[in-house]
C-alpha cells in the first residue's frame, strides 16, 4: 500500500518547482492532488505531467476568495482534504533602502497573507488527523543579503506554524514548516539573475552550502512526504530545514 493511498492533498503553487515535485510525488504515493497557481497554461501542463490523479484551480493566493473557492471545491468533490501544503511564494532580492511599497506588499501578500488565509479557509475542510505543511525558507533564520522583506514573510510563516500546531491539536492535525535552502527551481530566474549568469550564481551559492550543491525539488518533495504521511505521525510544530547544512555557516 502506498503511503498516501486514498488521501486528498491541496498544494498551492503546485505548477512548478517544489510544489510541482511534491504534487507529482504525492500522486505517485496514492493521493488525489489539487494544485493551484496563477497561470492556466502552467497548471494545464502540470496536470498533464502528474496524471489523472491531479486537478487544478487557477487563482491568486493573496485573495481570500480564492481559498474559499478551493475549500468549497474540495468539500464538494472529495468530501474534504487530508493534506494542505502552502507552497506558493515569491522573492525579490532588494536592499531594504530600495524596497518599494508595491514590492513589500507583493511579498507579504503572497507569502504570509496567502498562507494565513489559505489555512483559515481550508481548516474546516481538513479531516481530523490531517497535515498542514507551510513552506518557509532558510532566510527566516540566516541573514542573506537583500532578503529582509522575504525573511520577514517566512518568519511569519514560522510563527503561524507554531501557533496552529496548538490550535489544531484537538483535531490531531499536525502543522509543520518546511524550510528549503537554495534549490534548483524556476525562482532562480525570478530573482533577477540573467540566464547567462545563473551558472556562476548557482556555483557561488553552492560554495556556501556544506554539501556543495543546490537542492533538487525532488529532495524537498520527499521531505514534504515525510511530514504529510504517517512516517511523520508524531511530528508537529517543527521547522524542518532541508538546506544542505547552509544554516550552520
Amino acid at each position: 500500500m502506498t503511503s498516501l493511498n486514498g488521501k486528498v492533498a491541496v498544494i498551492t503553487g503546485g505548477n512548478s518547482g517544489i510544489g510541482f515535485a511534491s504534487a507529482k510525488l504525492f500522486a505517485e504515493q496514492g493521493a488525489q492532488v489539487v494544485i493551484t497557481g496563477r497561470r492556466q497554461d502552467a497548471l494545464n501542463d502540470a496536470v498533464e505531467a502528474i496524471g489523472p490523479a491531479a486537478m487544478a484551480i487557477r487563482g491568486d493566493v493573496a485573495d481570500p476568495a480564492h481559498h474559499r473557492e478551493v475549500a468549497d471545491l474540495v468539500r464538494e468533490r472529495f468530501g474534504g482534504a487530508d493534506i494542505y501544503m502552502a507552497n506558493a511564494g515569491v522573492n525579490t532580492i532588494t536592499p531594504s533602502g530600495a524596497v518599494s511599497e508595491a514590492e513589500y506588499d507583493a511579498q507579504f501578500g503572497i507569502n504570509a497573507r496567502g498562507a494565513f488565509f489559505g489555512v483559515q479557509a481550508i481548516g474546516p475542510a481538513l479531516r481530523d488527523g490531517g497535515s498542514i505543511i507551510l513552506v518557509g525558507s532558510l532566510a527566516s533564520d540566516k541573514v542573506l543579503e537583500g532578503h529582509a522583506v522575504y525573511a520577514g514573510t517566512k518568519a511569519a510563516i514560522g510563527a503561524f506554524a507554531r501557533s496552529w500546531a496548538i490550535e489544531f491539536r484537538d483535531r490531531r492535525i499536525r502543522v509543520n514548516m518546511l524550510s528549503p535552502g537554495p534549490t534548483e527551481t524556476e525562482i532562480l530566474g525570478k530573482l533577477g539573475v540573467a540566464p547567462e549568469e545563473r551558472g556562476a550564481f548557482a556555483e557561488m551559492m553552492a560554495g556556501a552550502i556544506p554539501l556543495g550543491r543546490l537542492g533538487r525539488p525532488e529532495e524537498l518533495a520527499h521531505a514534504a512526504l515525510f511530514l504529510a504521511s504517517s512516517a511523520g505521525s508524531f511530528v508537529t510544530g517543527i521547522n524542518l530545514r532541508v538546506d544542505g547544512g547552509m544554516a550552520l555557516l
